[in-house]
């Protein structure tokens, strides 16, 4: 209930600090753009923001840099974030659903644990993984970038809280009363109720692996297996004695977000108020 006339003690304050936020956080974003349109000369005498004349030049000749190398790091990183984000949800779905709607032994102390995992900076755990990857023989090679990425603590933790709340015990008590076993309630129930939720999950992951740098960076040292993150870097480091490699990771940088604000706006539409919306197809 509102009542007129009556003014919020802190005015406009909240709008002002989001609008500073939005403001911090797209601006590179802007100069990125306006960068990547120009030529090497307009790079370094021209207004930070102002577009140039280059934008079309400078995808050829970044295609063009060592037979398409960026290419393939695009398709590495499509391949990193794609099939890890799957396997990840798939993982975290099975796991926190589990955690959510049966009860066993340890249960408690298990969700303790994930808690505590947390917690735990990917820094942390990014050497002790190469070591056993390596004592595995599976460093440098694709695994040893998608196998850290599909145990995720946080979004198994997701997946527990939404399935508790998505889920209601007497749809799945109806269940079993017909007759549907545990695999059936899985798939006619509890998945298309969650649905959202590992949408979530699955964005959350794929963007998080296609912006990983240290993980790829320890892994791996042949470079037609870097991710973006890495190539992008190994071509800025090489820039420092070539300056007109600028253009060609400012170009980089623009198109490797490319597809994830088309991730984005594909998948919005999978995201409901409804918790119940996916029962209506069982």
């Amino acid at each position: 209930m509102t009542t007129k006339g009556v003014r919020r003690p802190l005015g406009l304050a909240p709008t002002a600090v989001l609008l500073l936020g939005a403001l911090y956080c797209l601006l590179p974003v802007c100069w990125v753009l306006a960068a990547s349109t120009k030529t090497r000369g307009e790079l370094f005498t021209t207004n930070a923001f102002a577009p140039g004349t280059g934008l079309f030049s400078n995808i050829a000749d970044l295609s063009a840099y060592r037979d398409g190398i960026f290419w393939q790091w695009m398709a590495n990183t499509a391949l990193y974030a794609g099939v890890g984000a799957l396997l990840s949800t798939a993982v975290s779905v099975l796991a926190g659903y589990a955690l959510a709607k049966f009860r066993f032994f340890g249960r408690n102390m298990i969700f303790n644990v994930l808690i505590g995992g947390i917690l735990v900076p990917a820094v942390v755990l990014a050497v002790p993984q190469y070591l056993l990857l390596a004592k595995a023989g599976l460093a440098n090679t694709y695994w040893a970038v998608l196998l850290p990425s599909i145990l995720h603590p946080y979004s198994i933790y997701l997946a527990r809280i939404y399935a508790s709340a998505a889920i209601p015990d007497a749809l799945l008590e109806a269940g079993r009363i017909d007759g549907a076993g545990e695999n059936r309630l899985l798939r006619v129930v509890a998945v298309p109720l969650m649905l959202p939720g590992m949408v979530t999950i699955f964005l959350f992951q794929f963007v998080a692996i296609w912006n990983n740098f240290l993980l790829p960076f320890i892994m791996l040292a042949d470079d037609e297996r870097f991710p973006l993150t890495v190539g992008l870097y190994t071509l800025l480091a090489t820039g420092a004695n070539q300056p007109a490699l600028y253009n060609l990771v400012i170009t980089g940088a623009l198109l490797s977000i490319i597809p994830l604000i088309a991730l984005f706006l594909t998948m919005q539409r999978y995201w409901r108020t409804d918790l119940s919306g996916g029962s209506v197809k069982s």
